[in-house]
């Protein structure tokens, strides 16, 4: 055995898969994570990570995010709810008090909200247990106090953790994380206490990655949703999830295509198009396992 190369013993293997159909005899279950985001001009410095690429403060950075704020978040939330796609919220929770107005249109089109920490540019890692309990303590309560929702699930910020994370959201009654990549279908996920549910995100299509990563233009993206779809579609008891950032996707030059994509699923009649808690429900109540 090679020392330290052990398996993390979070998820079985090999995959235990519910049998399942979704709700309508849906193949697929897709949904929508618009990352709601608030970054910060001049955050603290983090000694394992920047939070800019370019000295702080970053106006061009920062700008460049606030783009959602102030145009692009209308834009992409109109194109979902002309296709009949809520979104499931990854939300930066410090929105609520710097632009509550996007929060508020977001609850008032019937979304839903989970918690992807306080601010993106302040990072997990190193952080002591009391931190990491009060910044989830402060998500329960701000998005109660601010939607009347109580959150069912994590996103970390910037995609940081410690090793409790896990056992913690689960302690803390959530029910599903977004924070593991290796699956297609809903996966049990072992915690310390309570049950955790792992429903799939996606690196691959997530816009972040499709424009920054792997440079594509907005047809290109557009392209690749419909490509994951259909494959998906094809494979039932699958879970199709599209994170987005609307300072990236409600840009002019991109929302047509994606717009296009959009109406793809929503006609090809094999989609149950539903919210993460949804998906989450539909698969605690249908599972049976092999």
């Amino acid at each position: 055995m090679i020392e330290g190369a052990g398996d993390p013993g979070l998820y079985d293997w090999p995959s235990q898969h519910a049998q399942l159909t979704w709700p309508g005899g849906k193949s697929v279950a897709v949904w929508v994570a618009p990352n709601l985001e608030y970054y910060e001009i001049d955050p603290p410095a983090h000694p394992r990570r920047k939070a800019w690429g370019r000295p702080h403060p970053d106006v061009v950075g920062f700008s460049h995010r606030d783009h959602s704020n102030r145009v692009s978040h209308w834009r992409m939330a109109d194109v979902m709810t002309k296709h009949g796609f809520p979104g499931s919220v990854s939300l930066s929770v410090a929105l609520c008090q710097h632009h509550p107005e996007v929060v508020q249109d977001a609850a008032a089109r019937g979304w839903e909200f989970f918690s992807h920490g306080i601010y993106n540019t302040r990072y997990a890692y190193d952080m002591a247990e009391e931190q990491e309990r009060a910044i989830i303590e402060d998500s329960i309560r701000t998005v109660r106090a601010s939607t009347g929702q109580s959150i069912r699930g994590w996103l970390a910020p910037a995609l940081t953790h410690t090793p409790r994370t896990l056992d913690l959201i689960a302690e803390y009654g959530l029910d599903y994380t977004c924070d593991l990549y290796h699956d297609d279908k809903l996966v049990p996920v072992k915690t310390k206490t309570g049950d955790l549910v792992s429903i799939p995100y996606s690196l691959e299509v997530n816009d972040h990655y499709g424009f920054f990563v792997y440079n594509m233009s907005g047809r290109d993206y557009a392209e690749t949703l419909i490509r994951q779809y259909e494959r998906l579609a094809a494979e039932p008891g699958s879970v199709m999830c599209i994170p987005l950032h609307a300072y990236l996707i409600g840009q002019p030059h991109r929302i047509g295509p994606f717009e296009q994509a959009l109406k793809h699923i929503a006609a090809d009649g094999r989609a149950w198009i539903a919210t993460a808690g949804e998906i989450v429900d539909a698969w605690k109540a249908g599972r049976t396992l092999p």
